[in-house]
């Protein structure tokens, strides 16, 4: 039996991140409403290119492929489309066989409202004041950056792997420890030795943390059937990418452990720029709290910009 939706994990993802509509976003933008309505119901049966989520959401739903009996996600579409706008959008859907079935059409309103109702760990939009707007209420939300991401139906390299990636502080973990080293005037020497000090206290969680602890429930999962079959091949592996470095990496590591979450790496850079590793580990996902990490001249990866925190005060 499959799992009800408030035991599974969920993303929800706009229709502007699922797919390329930027020329129909352009007549809401000049001509408003109405002729975006018509515009849309008259191309209803025209297919609309892939978006720069549509990669990452197509892998994530692998995972019902692999634990078929259960099919423990799902994307849920939340959109500010029309209910007839949203015809278009499912015939998309239905044309590459993406298996979406849950919708909410706002017409114009913010969907990001209904993340609760829909039991969504993490929304991935490309509209900055819906994310916004749900950040404020501590709802698990994204901007999906413009950048070069093609779909890789032939990047056979790694199969069907999913890669995702996480920053740790201010995404994973809430900005506390941010705010200590931005209170202290950046003082390095400060801050690493009051995250030494606090090594033993679990950072309090973040809006991403559910997201992370629900993949990990997978991994989980997949190290068991290794254990019993060395030739199974892992289909999700996770990473987390950090500024953080010696000593400070401990208080890191701890809370990990205090929350019974495991990732399959973690790197340290101590200032290292992040594009370094994004660029070899090539996740499908990145999520940071800080734009400066989110280099857009790196390709085929999502780059997810959490706007919360200190880092991101207006």
């Amino acid at each position: 039996m499959a799992y009800p939706i408030d035991r599974k994990l969920v993303v929800g993802v706009s229709s502007t991140a699922l797919f390329n509509l930027e020329y129909e976003d352009g007549i809401y933008q000049k001509d408003g409403m109405e002729k975006f309505k018509k515009y849309q119901e008259e191309h209803k049966n025209d297919i609309i290119g892939k978006g720069l989520a549509f990669p990452f959401i197509k892998r994530f739903l692998n995972i019902n492929n692999v634990f078929f009996e259960k099919k423990p996600v799902e994307v849920v579409l939340l959109s500010h489309n029309t209910p007839e706008c949203g015809l278009r959008v499912f015939n998309s859907i239905r044309h590459y066989r993406l298996d979406i079935s849950r919708a909410a059409f706002t017409s114009g309103r913010n969907p990001c409202e209904y993340i609760p109702a829909y039991n969504v760990s993490l929304f991935l939009s490309t509209n900055t004041n819906d994310v916004r707007g749900a950040i404020e209420k501590n709802f698990p939300a994204g901007v999906i950056l413009k950048s070069n991401i093609h779909d890789d139906d032939d990047d056979n390299d790694n199969d069907s792997e999913l890669r995702v990636a996480f920053d740790f502080d201010g995404v994973l973990a809430d900005d506390s420890s941010e705010r200590v080293y931005q209170e202290n005037n950046g003082e390095l020497p400060f801050y690493q030795d009051y995250e030494y000090e606090h090594k033993d206290e679990p950072i309090n969680a973040g809006l991403m943390k559910e997201f992370l602890t629900k993949l990990s429930y997978f991994q989980k999962i997949e190290n068991k059937e290794m254990e019993k079959d060395n030739s199974y091949k892992k289909i999700l592996r996770t990473a987390i990418v950090t500024a953080r470095n010696a000593p400070a990496h401990e208080r890191a590591i701890n809370t990990l452990k205090n929350w019974e979450v495991n990732v399959d790496e973690m790197f340290f850079l101590g200032g290292i720029e992040k594009k370094r590793i994004l660029s070899i580990l090539k996740p499908h996902l990145f999520i940071d709290d800080q734009l400066t990490h989110l280099d857009p001249t790196l390709e085929n990866i999502a780059l997810v910009h959490i706007p919360f925190g200190i880092m991101n005060k207006k």
